[in-house]
């Protein structure tokens, strides 16, 4: 007897994003919100217990469930490497042509003994609206781009009941994500929320972890 395969997109929790917010299968709604970080290691003793007490009132005034997810990825210096050897190329100072290359092969040798990894903060907000705000939202328009195609496709037209019930219960995320920024800035850490072309590019690597690797950007 054959054993029929499901398809990829069976396995992806996601139904769509819009707006910046992640509708997921279930009718459930998530914001995602990236935070920064605080080094407790150079604090002075009174600063860590502080901002641990801070935290500890953060937690215990929430009246809403939230998930804090770290992602790590290990970076891929070779654009920046690149970067350094094309300015090498057009650096005319002797002396700065010396200490570029001098830099090019420290950075060489601490990202071969070392694995350097980048670490992603975010804080999940999630919200659970009536399930006709998303019933009319059948089609799931990021699925594609999280699995494999990092292209946004069109969102799917909804009627002006469902959008107004789509913007109310957005609304809703939206207050709890002040509370939850509020929180948080009294221990020091800042969050932002992410957009629809940021989540896209999140959910991608989740689900591409073959891709997962980030690479070093340079201003």
């Amino acid at each position: 007897m054959a054993i029929k395969s499901k398809a990829a997109q069976d396995f992806v929790p996601v139904k769509e994003i819009r707006d910046g917010i992640v509708i997921l299968k279930d009718g459930t709604m998530r914001l995602v919100l990236m935070a920064s970080s605080v080094n407790l290691a150079l604090k002075s003793n009174d600063e860590q217990i502080a901002i641990i007490m801070q935290f500890q009132n953060f937690l215990n005034t929430l009246e809403f469930s939230t998930q804090i997810f770290i992602q790590s990825r290990r970076l891929d210096i070779r654009p920046y490497l690149k970067l350094l050897e094309e300015r090498l190329q057009t650096e005319m100072n002797d002396l700065l042509k010396i200490q570029t290359r001098e830099y090019m092969g420290f950075v060489k040798t601490v990202a071969e003994s070392t694995n350097i990894m980048n670490k992603m903060f975010l804080v999940i907000v999630p919200y659970s609206p009536p399930k006709s705000v998303v019933a009319e939202a059948s089609q799931a328009s990021g699925l594609s781009a999280l699995l494999g195609k990092k292209k946004v496709e069109t969102v799917p037209v909804l009627s002006k009941e469902i959008m107004e019930a789509f913007e109310e219960a957005k609304s809703q995320l939206e207050q709890r994500a002040g509370i939850v920024k509020q929180g948080l800035a009294r221990t020091g850490v800042r969050v932002i929320p992410l957009g629809t072309e940021e989540l896209i590019e999140l959910y991608h690597h989740l689900f591409n972890p073959e891709e997962s690797e980030g690479q070093v950007s340079v201003k």
